[in-house]
């Protein structure tokens, strides 16, 4: 063997035993890997169990006298799988109503966990109570790992209940459950604190003594948490669209999964709270400190199910096994309503707010800025003193355009004075032949300038209202205050209002459309092609121009357009928008009569004949050298 065939083989082994060395896991891993296989084994007692039973069974009905021997070496066997929680691996499923003045909750001592919620004050869109869940819908359970190595889950226990239901002076009740195991004096207790008159229910767990049982080392709880969402609303599309898993960073923003497919994320940092939220209900579990090795899951139902989606989550959060701090969280059973969520930010430092306003979706930045502290506001002052919401809608229209007319004015007048100008612009297009153009543009421009007219003025005024309508979009369809609210002949603003339904599925036409038509809606689609009608009335168009006959007819395809995307939507957006429109329609022909075009125009040939050369502004000084760079161009192609 020469020295190059040995030097090969010493560098092959260094690498087989360096791969080796750095793909071993770590101590984590290890312990990780064998708290699975615990768990394995601990599904495989679980199941031998339950085969044995069921032999015990068929073994029984051939042979009675036997039915005493196999059920307690069942009992036995399940014993010993859950260690020293085999005293509360037996029972029977009983049930505890705790309420206040806004929630009815349910208990179960299996798991010893809420069983159902329910909130008062609401029903759904059939009139029945609504519940968030009920029975097997919702799911909560912890895992813990006793130190002869078994791994049981609270969900699979029965708990007891400590004495009655307590209550203190503020009328806060106190309810615990109880797990005990075959060591006296040591226990959990999951402490539930249902306020007086809030929908925020406190929960601690509490070790007492498990130091023997469980070990010191185990400082987390690994917990699973789950939830189908009921559909509440009638209006399935639209209720789904607004409907997701929500959580929020200890210290950053709210997250979300996404609500048009299945979808899973694994957090990295640590999580604040989680939030199962429908459209205008939530339950939201909060811890306090935060959870952390966290997975999340969301999954879409079948239609035909009654659920929208089914959200999971997996987690981590800090666990006391000697009993000194309590593990706390916060459930939150209740509305999406923007006051109550707001509400429990008031008088918290800025690195302890919750941030619960956040699931509603009230528009990105500057369109949700225009909500919070313009709309929502205006809202809320109305319906302190008017009962009737659509009558609220009208006269926050009336004061949104009051407020939006000197824009409006100013549009209105900067379309005018191109209009008036239009047969001097004509002038300049028969003058100067359609194959110079940048000459024409030149002339137009130049005029332009010397009358002191900008054809962007007439833009500048519109964008200024766009925050308004974009921040209207999106705070009709998730203001809960207008769910089930009746005006004229909706029944619920939150929805739409149908006149005339089919049951007939119409391909392109039910999964955009539906299968109704709404009156709101159709309204407004007619009154935006009569405001679009009057717009392009006494707006200048050039008919010669390239694409001026598309554009004519694009803007009356946009209110069709319109039709099909808000049919689904909150009637009372479309009556918002059809009010709008109304008013804008009224002011048109209001300022329109206040407006002499005659007049106009002679202010402008008077004010261009007074004014004094000045420094051309930066927009034209860019399209006069944007104008010389093409006719270069042009001149270098001859």
């Amino acid at each position: 063997m020469d020295k190059n065939t040995i030097i090969g083989f010493i560098l092959i082994a260094a690498i087989v035993f360096g791969f080796a060395a750095l793909n071993k896991p770590s101590e984590a891993e290890i312990a990780k890997r064998k708290k699975y296989n615990d768990s394995i084994a601990l599904v495989q007692q679980q199941q031998a169990v339950i085969q044995q039973q069921a032999d015990a069974t068929k073994l029984n009905s051939a042979n009675p006298d036997s039915t005493a021997l196999n059920d307690s070496a069942a009992v036995a066997l399940k014993s010993d799988a859950f260690g020293a929680f085999k005293t509360a691996a037996f029972g029977e499923e009983k049930f505890f109503t705790v309420e206040n003045e806004l929630i009815r909750l349910k208990f179960s001592n299996k798991g010893g966990r809420i069983y159902s919620a329910e909130l008062k004050n609401y029903r759904t869109h059939d009139s029945l109570p609504l519940i968030l869940f009920d029975k097997d819908e919702s799911a909560l359970g912890f895992t813990l790992t006793t130190t002869n190595n078994r791994v049981v889950n609270t969900a699979d226990l029965y708990f007891e209940p400590v004495g009655e239901v307590t209550k203190d002076a503020k009328g806060n009740q106190t309810f615990v459950f109880r797990l005990k195991t075959d060591q006296p004096g040591s226990y959990l207790d999951f402490i539930y604190t249902i306020p007086a008159n809030d929908y925020m229910v406190k929960y601690d767990i509490k070790a007492t003594n498990m130091n023997a049982i469980i070990p010191p080392s185990m400082n987390l709880l690994e917990m699973n948490w789950s939830a189908k969402i009921r559909q509440q609303e009638k209006g399935r599309q639209f209720e789904e669209r607004y409907s997701a898993l929500h959580f929020k960073y200890l210290t950053d923003d709210v997250n979300k999964l996404s609500e048009s497919k299945n979808d899973q994320e694994d957090p990295a940092n640590k999580v604040k709270w989680i939030a199962f939220k429908d459209q205008f209900f939530s339950t939201i579990l909060i811890a306090d400190e935060s959870f952390v090795s966290t997975s999340l899951t969301s999954e879409m139902m079948p239609e035909k199910s009654g659920y929208l989606k089914s959200f999971s989550s997996k987690m981590a959060v800090g666990f006391d096994p000697a009993g000194n701090q309590p593990t706390g969280f916060r459930f939150f059973f209740g509305p999406n309503r923007y006051k109550i969520l707001s509400g429990y930010d008031k008088g918290v430092p800025g690195d302890e707010k919750l941030y619960l306003r956040d699931l509603i979706p009230l528009g990105w930045t500057i369109f949700g800025w225009v909500n919070r502290f313009m709309i929502i506001p205006m809202f809320n002052l109305f319906s302190t003193f008017i009962g009737s919401f659509g009558l609220i809608i009208l006269l926050m229209t009336v004061v949104i355009k009051i407020v939006l007319f000197p824009m409006t004015y100013k549009s209105y007048v900067s379309s005018a004075k191109m209009r008036v100008l239009k047969p001097e612009i004509d002038e300049i297009n028969a003058r100067i032949p359609a194959d110079k153009a940048m000459e024409r543009q030149k002339a137009t421009m130049e005029l332009y300038n010397k009358v002191g007219v900008s054809p962007m003025s007439g833009c500048l005024p519109m964008l200024l209202q766009m925050p308004i309508l974009f921040a209207m979009f999106s705070f009709f369809p998730s203001a809960i205050e207008l769910r089930q609210q009746s005006f004229l002949w909706a029944q619920d603003l939150s929805a739409y209002d149908s006149i005339l339904s089919w049951n007939a599925y119409i391909p392109l036409v039910t999964p955009y459309f539906g299968n109704h038509i709404s009156l709101f809606c159709l309204l407004m689609t007619i009154s935006s092609i009569i405001s679009t009608k009057l717009t392009m009335s006494q707006t200048p168009t050039a008919s010669d121009q390239p694409g001026a006959g598309m554009m004519k007819w694009m803007m009356y395809l946009m209110p069709l357009m319109f039709m099909f995307m808000f049919n689904n939507y909150a009637s009372g957006l479309s009556y918002y928008y059809f009010l709008s429109t109304l008013i804008t329609i009224g002011q048109t022909y209001i300022i329109r009569a206040t407006v002499d075009d005659k007049k106009l125009l002679a202010q402008l040939h008077a004010k261009g004949s007074k004014a004094k050369p000045k420094n051309k502004s930066g927009f034209m000084e860019r399209l006069e050298k944007m104008q010389r760079e093409q006719q270069k161009a042009l001149k270098n192609r001859k």
